[in-house]
């Protein structure tokens, strides 16, 4: 019988892993923090670089694009958000009237009249969620902070890793930085791009048919395409309920509607938008999401996807430099 002896190095080795787990558990909001304003500098940072080579300072630059850049943030929420909220407690308060449109038979398993009675606590909870994404200060501020200074500082990658690996080791460093920013600049705006077409879509389709409650609808089509695979079809349900709950028609043409928007999406917005900046497998796409949503809720469930990304790109880093002999 072989005997197995466990060192005393890999015992301190595990201690400190363990360790190590528990201080990144500890501290993932700042992570988050960090990774989302890692995020918007890859997806500002190119627009930096082509004005700074038409000669403006890169601080100048970064100041004017940074401040555009959360204006048109701001004006967006001002402008959608009324309307969503409204729109959002309509649908709401339809949703358990079209359950029982559709399916009557619904009352013997449970009384969905009971639903009402939780809908002003539905509501209360999503303008608490709003008003919690705004009223985390500190949350927002550091990530804004990270951002511009992010964008702001020029081969900040090096001047990190320069003080704790050779000159080649820093350059491997910066390349693969590079290669993840570039794929986050690529996923980013064609995510965003996504968005505002699916909703716009959806939005017309169901306009055009005559559904109700269509701005709510047509945000959530939008808001779920940061969801792939799963996003248009979770999308899809509330639309065909309202619309059941209508006539059956009317549930027939939302259906149809959504299917037509997923289709154009798959076979000819998402290959031009996004083409390869993602290329994800459904299933790492899913356990990623899964993952996250465990680890930080919504939040968790929106950066799965760069955050697979990133580490994606580091293993296919290791890879190549193993291959080369570097590592």
């Amino acid at each position: 019988m072989k005997k197995i002896e466990i060192s005393y190095k890999t015992i301190v080795f595990a201690v400190f892993f363990i360790l190590g787990l528990l201080l990144i558990w500890l501290i993932k909001d700042l992570i988050f923090s960090l990774f989302i304003a890692f995020i918007i500098m890859s997806s500002l940072k190119p627009a930096v670089r082509f004005f700074q080579k038409k000669g403006i300072p890169r601080g100048i630059v970064a100041a004017i694009i940074y401040i555009i850049f959360i204006a048109i943030i701001i004006n967006i929420f001002t402008i959608i958000l009324p309307p969503l909220v409204s729109e959002s407690i309509g649908l709401f308060k339809s949703l358990p009237v079209a359950l029982q449109t559709v399916s009557p038979n619904l009352e013997k398993v449970f009384n969905i009249n009971s639903l009402s009675q939780y809908i002003p606590n539905i509501t209360n909870q999503f303008v608490k969620l709003a008003g919690g994404i705004f009223s985390n200060t500190l949350f927002i501020i550091s990530t804004l902070f990270f951002g511009f200074y992010f964008l702001l500082e020029e081969e900040l990658i090096k001047k990190i890793f320069i003080r704790f690996g050779s000159e080649a080791g820093v350059k491997r460093a910066a390349n693969f930085f590079n290669q993840v920013e570039m794929r986050l600049n690529a996923w980013f705006w064609g995510e965003l791009v996504l968005m505002i077409i699916v909703g716009l879509m959806s939005f017309v389709g169901f306009t055009i048919i005559g559904l109700k409650h269509t701005i709510a609808l047509a945000v959530l089509a939008g808001l779920l395409e940061v969801v792939p695979n799963l996003g248009p079809t979770l999308s899809a349900i509330p639309a065909v309920l309202m619309g059941l709950s209508q006539s059956y028609p009317l549930g027939l043409m939302a259906l149809a509607v959504s299917v037509l928007v997923q289709q154009l999406e798959n076979n000819l917005i998402v290959p031009v938008v996004m083409k390869k900046a993602v290329g994800l497998n459904p299933i790492i796409t899913l356990v990623a999401l899964i993952i996250g949503g465990k680890i930080g809720g919504v939040l968790g469930v929106l950066l799965a996807i760069p955050a697979t990304l990133f580490l994606e790109t580091l293993i296919m880093e290791i890879v190549k430099a193993r291959s080369v002999g570097h590592i």
